[in-house]
């Protein structure tokens, strides 16, 4: 028994348990858990390795490549099958246009980008007190650091307020995402209820489909309402 954990210990060396990787990953995606990890796992996104007693075990390599797998998911909103083939393109050597956004890395060692207020306003063009503004309205959580989907919201309020369209004006629309967030949790709560990670992987999968449909509708709704408005 010592030997056999010795040589795990050994084996390991250099190594994450998947403790210490939800250590790492957290502070940037704090909805992360062990489940989820293993969830990834089944999809396909990471392959970590075992030790004698079947405990996964995750090189830096591993590390990054999962960073970049959850950046894609929760930025872009991507399914797993398009993380999983954008991966799978860049094990194999090529070099493929990173999904969902130009700007991503195109090497799974690369740290997603994350920015500071001043960064943000930079990035995004913005005035201190647009950005002021759209976290007083909640457009906006308050966060120490913000990721790219933060920059493309505030960049469009950027352009938005040029027109006299302020974040507080914008409260609709975030109540009208939460309400369609709200109607897909419906429409997968049969998937969602079991915890087999076959059902888990199939509603991930659904999810993203299911915001692009209701995204064709709205855009539909407001090109007809365009039409009459510019008649």
């Amino acid at each position: 028994m010592a030997g056999a954990s010795a040589r795990e210990r050994s084996s390991s060396a250099g190594l994450l348990s998947i403790g210490q990787v939800l250590a790492r990953l957290s502070p940037d995606f704090p909805g992360l858990s062990a489940s989820k990890l293993r969830f990834l796992e089944v999809q396909g996104i990471v392959t970590p390795s075992r030790t004698e007693s079947g405990y996964r075990t995750f090189s830096q390599a591993d590390l990054e490549r999962l960073r970049l797998a959850l950046t894609l998911q929760r930025d872009h909103f991507l399914p797993h099958s398009v993380i999983r083939e954008y991966l799978a393109d860049l094990d194999a050597g090529r070099d493929p246009a990173a999904p969902g956004a130009a700007s991503l890395p195109t090497s799974i060692v690369a740290t997603p980008r994350r920015y500071r207020r001043e960064e943000l306003l930079s990035a995004a063009g913005a005035a201190p007190q647009l950005l002021n503004d759209a976290i007083s309205t909640g457009m906006l959580a308050p966060a120490e650091a913000y990721g790219e989907n933060a920059v493309t919201l505030l960049r469009a309020m950027v352009a938005l307020d040029r027109h006299g369209i302020e974040p507080r004006h914008l409260r609709a629309l975030k109540q009208s995402a939460e309400r369609e967030v709200t109607l897909i949790e419906s429409a997968l709560s049969a998937l969602l209820r079991r915890s087999d990670a076959a059902s888990r992987a199939k509603a991930s999968e659904l999810a993203p489909e299911l915001a692009r449909r209701l995204d064709d509708v709205r855009a539909a709704f407001v090109k007809a309402a365009l039409g009459r408005v510019l008649e």
